[in-house]
């Protein structure tokens, strides 16, 4: 049997009707940019996350460039990162000439709230929290520590469509929430897509020039903006993708809650779940310390897997002027050694599920 990390195509053929319609719908309609359907997609999600206001944007990386433009954060000014994040995030802050201070993640792949307090400086401007593989961070306890210091909370919510902190979706919490649609994300376009939800009127404006070449009237320029629009038709395709996202979420709920009951393993540990936190198990990741002999292991029984993710930010060689070193934040390269994704996608048959748990339940570590 092949059972592929990920697969596209099961939840496309799900609902294919409705994709087709939708495509076709704007195709006919000879408006592509910055229409209905754009304006219908905005106001549906932005009512599913809880905010006030959305704003489609062209990618995920805009939505937090264009963040901390938009809140002023830049050269001189520090944000503090979980040191674990995927790199995107920690571009987002650099493009704007601001400094990444990076914080190590507790056992959950979150932002440690413990940390954060000892990382603050006279410099700190801003929080940028990343819900990575699904989870929900401590926003709760991130909110108190932001207001306590006056600090703005961007919220990276790439991996958390859907996810939570007592009831209270991710991206609604700080200043900012901002969002991938990226075609694999739970929430996911058929091409690059994204989108910020705020509460502020003031920031709702903001974007919407600044996403229009900084114009809010054709030929006339109030900022020196950027091009990064959502089009019509991936608006169309997501609006389907979410009226689906509720059964969708319960799926991966569901698959996960298999993995964590029935992979019975000493040399594998799970997924822990902070109490409070809920996740849409955007990934499953477990971790293991012969990461590479389970990984081959598991490709020879036809079992592809992913590493989410290799090398932290700090140490690649884009941000080597940083100046940090291996063993600066020894949490977040223990996570980078020894964590895998495991099969997850929408479709996922009990038989595929049950060959890969049946396979890691026989895995000797050697």
């Amino acid at each position: 049997m092949k059972i592929l990390p990920n697969r596209l195509d099961r939840a496309f053929e799900l609902h294919q009707a409705e994709y087709e319609e939708a495509a076709l719908r704007v195709l006919r309609s000879g408006h592509y940019l910055l229409g209905p359907e754009v304006k219908a997609f905005e106001s549906e999600f932005g009512k599913y996350i809880g905010a006030k206001f959305c704003i489609g944007l062209a990618n995920g990386l805009d939505a937090l460039k264009i963040a901390f433009s938009i809140l002023n954060v830049g050269e001189g000014d520090e944000v503090i990162v979980q040191s674990n994040a995927y790199i995107a995030c920690v571009m987002g802050i650099t493009i704007n000439g601001a400094t990444p201070v990076f914080v190590e993640p507790n056992e959950y792949y979150s932002l440690d709230p413990s940390k954060i307090e000892a990382a603050i400086t006279k410099r700190t401007k801003a929080i940028l929290v990343v819900h990575l593989y699904g989870q929900a961070s401590d926003m709760k306890s991130i909110m108190e520590i932001a207001d306590k210091h006056k600090l703005y909370v961007v919220e990276d919510c790439a991996q958390s469509h859907g996810a939570g902190q007592n009831g209270v979706k991710t991206g609604s919490f700080g200043d900012v929430g901002c969002f991938s649609f990226y075609p694999s994300k739970n929430v996911g376009a058929f091409g690059d897509a994204g989108a910020v939800v705020v509460n502020c009127k003031k920031l709702d404006e903001d974007f919407r020039v600044y996403r229009n070449y900084g114009s809010e009237q054709r030929y006339y320029n109030k900022v020196i903006g950027t091009n990064s629009r959502l089009d019509e038709l991936q608006a169309a395709l997501l609006r389907v993708r979410l009226a689906h996202i509720a059964k969708a979420n319960n799926e991966r709920v569901k698959l996960c809650r298999n993995y964590l009951e029935n992979i019975r393993n000493p040399h594998i540990e799970l997924p822990k779940i902070q109490t409070g936190c809920e996740t849409v198990w955007h990934q499953f990741v477990v971790l293991t310390k012969n990461r590479d002999n389970f990984s081959n292991y598991l490709e020879e029984k036809g079992i592809g897997t992913i590493i989410h993710y290799p090398i932290p930010p700090y140490l690649s060689e884009a941000y080597a002027y940083l100046g940090y070193k291996k063993g600066s934040f020894p949490i977040a390269e223990q996570f980078a050694d020894t964590i895998l994704s495991l099969p997850l996608y929408i479709g996922m048959t009990e038989t595929e599920q049950g060959y890969v748990i049946e396979a890691i339940n026989k895995y000797g570590g050697a």
